[in-house]
């Protein structure tokens, strides 16, 4: 089984893990088993029991939330390298959501006991762990403003930008691997809508779609069509 220290530079390229004490980065490393999910498998469901935090080293995980009629909501599709998991952390409480891969990935979990453990000893630690969270807890109150307030268009150019930055998580990666499907998920728009939002910025040379993908071709007049 592959260490997780072999994914250290992969997580350093994450903003929260690069800010964290280099003491907290060595246990949080030393404590993490590698897991490994095949395409669709799922991680854990609404209602499960906690047990550690995770964190993306390769591939990506769809977060969301299916209905007893198979209505699916689509909250994020997160790739290398994020950290989940944090909420049951705090309150002990069952899982939230739905996660599960959408390709072959890896993670890295980071068992609840042994966090548990390290926090009573080191408290400090809370708040770099709490940091994680409130970070999510800003761009979900952003997200609600801008389901109540943005028209379809700019709120799909938002929503492109902030996947592009991995939510905050990363630098800016030009493409972006998401099915429009999802993306119309995600936003509560039709898949109709979606379409035709993004056939309107390619032609306006704004973005270049494929198959399964989005690439941004004009950085700054995506940003000007998200205002």
């Amino acid at each position: 089984m592959t260490d997780a220290r072999a994914y250290q530079a992969r997580l350093r390229e994450g903003h929260w893990f690069n800010g964290l004490p280099v003491a907290l980065q060595e246990v949080l490393l030393g404590a993490a088993q590698v897991e490994r999910l095949t395409a669709g498998q799922v991680l854990f469901r609404r209602g499960d029991k906690p047990c550690g935090l995770y964190a993306v080293v390769e591939g990506g995980m769809r977060i969301g939330a299916v209905s007893a009629t198979g209505k699916e909501a689509l909250l994020t599709l997160v790739e290398p390298p994020y950290w989940f998991g944090e909420i049951s952390l705090f309150d002990g409480h069952p899982r939230t959501h739905d996660a599960f891969a959408e390709w072959p990935s890896t993670l890295l979990l980071v068992p609840q006991a042994r966090l548990l453990a390290l926090l009573e000893q080191q408290p400090q630690y809370w708040r770099d762990f709490a940091l994680l969270m409130s970070h999510k807890l800003r761009l979900a109150f952003i997200a609600l403003e801008e389901m109540s307030l943005l028209p379809a268009a700019p709120r799909l150019a938002r929503r492109l930008l902030l996947i592009a930055e991995n939510y905050g998580e990363g630098e800016l990666r030009r493409v972006i691997h998401l099915p429009q499907e999802q993306l119309a998920l995600m936003l509560a728009i039709s898949r109709q809508t979606t379409n035709q939002i993004l056939k309107e910025l390619q032609a306006q040379g704004i973005l270049r779609l494929t198959y399964g993908e989005i690439e941004i071709v004009d950085l700054q007049r995506l940003r000007e069509a998200a205002q």
